[in-house]
């Protein structure tokens, strides 16, 4: 029963691999076949019984197929036997018919194959005529592309080639000749390029050579065109100064003139006028430009221009090593660099993209920084006001010529504002000469006026005014030295020299007074200053000049107004606006004063060193003459006339001037007791100093300068009287007793000075007394000198011990 359960079921898994085998390919079989081994044992056999068995329904078949055919078949080979006889005799039919229309049509033939010949050369001289007619533009145009060549119109050849290349190569292109004319056609293109860029290179030659030409005829359009406004500027400025209070004439008449001949040389230039194209012929430029256009090698060109012209604006911005010598080198530079900038200017507006404004811009930078740093650099060597002056206007010139066509010059005005300290310096160093000159041809005396003409130029020429000098009759005399006009007219052409250098900066009113006030302050603070204190220190001026060196500044200062006045004349600005400068003459001719006041003090010291040198004392003598010495008799009369001059001093000046000689004075005497190499002193000689101490105590109660309250000038020789009472009285007591006591009798005596001179009196003594030393009263007198001497040395010695 087992085997028979399995036996039913391998029998419908047979089959369905039998249906697999035959419905599928045989590549497939593989494994359809190896599942019939992988199953129950003895399934190999069964499944061989089972194909057997539908290998013989298979065959059934096919034999049950061929029985049904078989008989159609034989039919159909007995019909085509039937048919074989009639096949022959159309085949033979057809033979004959053939060979019969062969033989018509031979003559056929021959007449078509002469048609189609003739046709055949129809058509070929056709096709020639077409071709030569295709042909004969091209060689046309060709010949057209040599003769603008031959003619140098090579902007047209480029236009030619590309004719022939877009529209009529394309045509014959299959030709020998068309394929040697387009070998030949970036030929000519690199001829047409050499020879425009030999063009440019001539153009860039000729333009470096009259860049000079070209910038001077440009610096010369922009001063015609500001000069008439620059002349009614002149005429509207304020008068240069002129017509102050006390000038002479006012220059109206001059800028009248100034402004005709401007209206002159407007109408005898305007005929001139020359433009930069006809100075220069830029058709190189245009050809070559649109040459490398048409090229399409526009790059390369624009490159090599601007590689070309920096190349030359590094050239022109090139000075030459003396160029700060004369005007002219800097005009040459400056001609030079507008020149070149006016030609770049013109290539920017005329070419498109040739140069642009981001390069002109740039190049212009680079030009504008070495311009500043030539002119920086070269300006500084410049000593002459004058050179400067002009170097100024020429740089003014450049930039407004220069901005009128569109380059920013900012940094220009900027770098003459450095200039312009440089030119004060120059007028400083012009003005110190000036002043110097004046100092030295003055006679430092009053102006004397012996009539009323006189008398009137001096006030043109100076702002004085003393109504008590007016009512004086002539002759007469101003208080003042020739100097103080000669300085003040001085001072007042400073100004315009100034002035000159402001004009055509582009600055307003305000900032030009503000530049005048400060340089005239530099004038008066330094440059005049220091010729005053280096003319006050000089040996060989006197006390007489000193005293008028004193009296001309105080005019001078009172003179400021009037420059103040003279310089807002000229600018229009008011002295009350709130940023106005003011002028330092104040202090400047103070402080002169002040020197000369101790120059006059130091003087005068001098003086009565000189007489005190003179001193020839006997030291030794027993008895005195009596009478004053000579020298200081002599020194007291020469003091008294020098005070005398004083009287014209302010009243503080010659007070302590005289208070100065005379402490000066006791001091020296103080000094020639005191001397070192001074050993011995008699009673005698004390005697004899005190009667000239007893002069200057005279001299000093006479009151040779008004203004001392009661005995103030006698205070200055208390010490030499207080000193000398104290040996003449011999009243050591009392001054040793009342020593350090504020109601002392001696109070201004120093324990150590009347040590010194004790000592030196003592050593006299005892030279004198040599054999009277037995004598009683002689004997007591040395005693007490002993006996002072001590006390004194004990006090000094207490002195020094308490400090």
């Amino acid at each position: 029963m087992a085997e028979n359960g399995e036996g039913l079921g391998t029998v419908p898994e047979h089959e369905r691999i039998l249906q697999e085998i035959e419905s599928t390919d045989t590549a497939c079989v593989g494994p359809t076949l190896r599942s019939v081994y992988d199953d129950q044992p003895n399934a190999h056999k069964k499944f061989m019984e089972k194909l057997d068995a539908c290998i013989r329904n298979h065959d059934k078949e096919i034999e049950k197929m061929c029985n049904f055919h078989h008989q159609g078949f034989v039919d159909a080979i007995t019909e085509l036997l039937k048919v074989r006889t009639d096949a022959e005799k159309l085949k033979v039919q057809v033979t004959d018919t053939n060979r019969k229309f062969q033989d018509a049509g031979k003559e056929v033939i021959v007449q078509t194959e002469d048609i189609i010949r003739c046709r055949i050369q129809q058509r070929n001289i056709t096709t020639v005529v077409e071709k030569l007619q295709l042909c004969l533009p091209v060689l046309e145009m060709y010949s057209k592309l040599k003769e603008q060549m031959s003619a140098k119109r090579y902007y047209s050849a480029l236009k030619t080639m590309e004719q022939l290349e877009n529209v009529y190569f394309p045509r014959v292109s299959q030709y020998r000749f068309c394929q040697l004319m387009i070998e030949n056609l970036p030929k000519l293109r690199e001829d047409i390029k050499e020879i425009s860029m030999s063009d440019l290179k001539d153009f860039l030659e000729s333009i470096r050579k009259h860049s000079d030409k070209i910038g001077e005829t440009a610096m010369k359009q922009a001063q015609q065109q500001k000069t008439f406004s620059v002349a009614l500027q002149k005429q509207n400025r304020v008068q240069f100064g002129k017509n102050m209070h006390f000038n002479g004439r006012i220059p109206e008449e001059r800028n009248e003139v100034e402004l005709k001949r401007a209206f002159e040389e407007e109408d005898e230039n305007e005929e001139e006028v020359l433009t930069v194209q006809d100075l220069v012929d830029f058709s190189p430029v245009y050809r070559c430009l649109h040459i490398y256009s048409v090229l399409g090698d526009e790059e390369t060109f624009e490159n090599y221009y601007r590689k070309q012209r920096k190349k030359q604006a590094r050239l022109v911005l090139q000075p030459q090593s003396n160029m700060h010598e004369t005007v002219d080198g800097y005009r040459r530079y400056f001609t030079q660099i507008v020149g070149f900038f006016v030609v770049e200017d013109h290539i920017l507006h005329v070419t498109q993209g040739l140069v642009t404004r981001a390069y002109t811009d740039e190049l212009w930078n680079m030009a504008l920084s070495k311009i500043i740093a030539v002119l920086r650099a070269h300006s500084s060597y410049c000593t002459d006001p004058d050179l400067v002056l002009e170097l100024k206007n020429l740089i003014v010139l450049f930039a407004d010529t220069l901005q009128g066509y569109g380059f920013p010059v900012n940094r220009l005005f900027d770098l003459l504002f450095e200039i312009r300290d440089q030119y004060n310096e120059t007028l400083l160093k012009k003005w110190a000469g000036v002043f110097r000159d004046i100092f030295e041809e003055d006679n430092y005396s009053p102006i004397p006026i012996v009539n009323e003409e006189e008398y009137k130029v001096v006030i043109s020429k100076f702002p004085f005014q003393d109504p008590d000098l007016e009512k004086q009759s002539f002759p007469k005399k101003f208080p003042m030295s020739q100097s103080v006009p000669h300085i003040y007219i001085q001072v007042k052409e400073f100004i315009y020299a100034s002035l000159k250098f402001s004009e055509s900066l582009h600055r307003s009113s305000t900032e030009i007074d503000d530049m005048l006030r400060k340089s005239t302050n530099l004038l008066l603070t330094r440059t005049l200053s220091s010729c005053l204190l280096n003319l006050i220190r000089k040996p060989h001026i006197g006390l007489t000049e000193l005293v008028q060196i004193i009296i001309n500044t105080t005019h001078l200062e009172q003179a400021c107004r009037y420059l103040e006045d003279f310089i807002t004349n000229i600018t229009n600005i008011s002295q009350e606006t709130v940023h106005t400068t003011r002028l330092y003459g104040l202090s400047t001719f103070k402080d002169a004063r002040h020197a000369a006041e101790g120059e006059i003090y130091t003087k005068l010291n001098q003086k009565i060193d000189e007489f005190v040198q003179l001193a020839d004392y006997d030291w030794t003598m027993s008895e005195p003459d009596g009478r004053a010495s000579g020298y200081l008799m002599d020194l007291i009369n020469f003091l008294r006339s020098i005070f005398q001059v004083f009287t014209h001093l302010p009243g503080k000046v010659a007070q302590t001037a005289c208070m100065s000689a005379c402490q000066h004075l006791s001091t020296s005497l103080m000094q020639m007791l005191l001397d070192s190499e001074l050993k011995q002193i008699s009673m005698g000689a004390v005697q004899q100093f005190n009667l000239d101490v007893i002069q200057c105590e005279l001299f000093a109660s006479s009151e040779p300068v008004p203004g001392f309250q009661g005995d103030t000038l006698q205070l200055a020789f208390i010490d030499l009287r207080q000193l000398l009472d104290l040996f003449m009285v011999w009243d050591w007591s009392t001054y040793l007793a009342d020593y350090g006591q504020p109601a002392s009798k001696y109070l201004r005596v120093n324990p150590n000075t009347a040590l010194t001179l004790l000592e030196k009196m003592k050593d006299t003594s005892k030279k004198n007394n040599i054999f009277a030393q037995f004598r009683k009263n002689d004997r007591d007198k040395q005693k007490l000198i002993e006996t002072v001497v001590k006390q004194l040395r004990s006090l000094v010695n207490g002195m020094s011990q308490h400090t």
